[in-house]
């Protein structure tokens, strides 16, 4: 069975048939890549000898060898499950009942981390803006912060989708939902410097809508804007990912007072209760400032 058409099959069930965005399919292909290679490591047919005995070692093994943890366990398992379905469904034979056997992980909640303002200012102000790179840099991680994008969203804007004098930008966010988010002046600023000293540099003759573009010209990859922003983490000595400013912006948002339905559709949340775990981000520092800033007072408590 040859394993690059497999995978090509499976790949155009899931954004075809099942809808799927097409970052979570390729996600799930890979992870399906790793699995077929683990087989063939171990001598084992899909849909002859494969049982939840070898699905729960290849399990143990991404445990063990790549050190993921309970939740990408949880992703590798609905892309397994995924994964027999189609292979059942396509007649490839064997049956896809016992992966349903599969235990997801229960994992607990993990309160995002954050930064505060003065952190990200220094960041930012560490940007070289002394070239067409600096200055895209700059703008990117300005826009990302100021209306809380995910990587994947930054990476689709289109020129067209780009409303500065408004500062709105259209994005395309997960389950292919667009919306209008709302950037500051800051980053207003930035990207109309971008757009007039840096993109028509980086585009040379090439002409497309992409709005972030690499040193070649292409649309920016979601693996380089990561690469630069962890040079730059590095460098500012801040133990971060680039998601983190989009926690950041969420958590000042509500304790600048915003109500969660609004941050809601600012982040693009399907469900309310995703936003709702900053609520317990701003109590957490309240705590941790309490604790700072006011020692003296550790033992009190409220008279009865």
């Amino acid at each position: 069975m040859n394993k690059q058409l497999l995978l090509e099959r499976y790949y155009s069930r899931l954004v075809a048939l099942e809808r799927r965005a097409p970052l979570t399919a390729e996600t799930y292909r890979f992870e399906i890549s790793r699995f077929l290679d683990w087989l063939a490591g171990e001598n084992l047919s899909l849909g002859q000898t494969v049982c939840l005995a070898d699905v729960t070692r290849y399990l143990a093994y991404r445990r063990s060898v790549d050190g993921i943890d309970s939740r990408s366990v949880a992703k590798a398992i609905s892309a397994l499950r995924s994964f027999f379905r189609f292979f059942e469904e396509d007649q490839y034979g064997g049956s896809a009942d016992f992966v349903s056997l599969l235990q997801i992980p229960h994992y607990p909640d993990k309160l995002p981390h954050v930064h505060r303002k003065e952190d990200v200012d220094r960041l930012l102000s560490l940007i070289d803006i002394n070239s067409p790179l600096g200055i895209r840099n700059r703008a990117l991680y300005e826009l990302i912060y100021s209306a809380g994008l995910r990587i994947s969203e930054a990476v689709s804007l289109n020129t067209d989708g780009m409303f500065l004098s408004k500062y709105i930008a259209r994005v395309t966010g997960k389950g292919r939902r667009e919306r209008l988010v709302i950037f500051g002046a800051d980053a207003a600023h930035w990207l109309r410097s971008y757009l007039a000293e840096a993109r028509p540099v980086l585009m040379g003759r090439r002409n497309h809508k992409a709005f972030f573009v690499s040193r070649t010209g292409k649309r920016l990859s979601r693996k380089g804007i990561w690469k630069n922003y962890c040079a730059l983490a590095n460098q500012a000595g801040l133990n971060t990912k680039l998601h983190t400013l989009r926690h950041t912006f969420a958590t000042e948002l509500l304790a600048g007072g915003a109500d969660l339905r609004s941050v809601q559709e600012l982040l693009g949340h399907a469900e309310i209760t995703t936003t709702q775990i900053y609520t317990h981000v701003n109590q957490s520092r309240l705590k941790e400032n309490h604790r700072k800033y006011l020692p003296k007072l550790k033992s009190w408590s409220p008279e009865p």
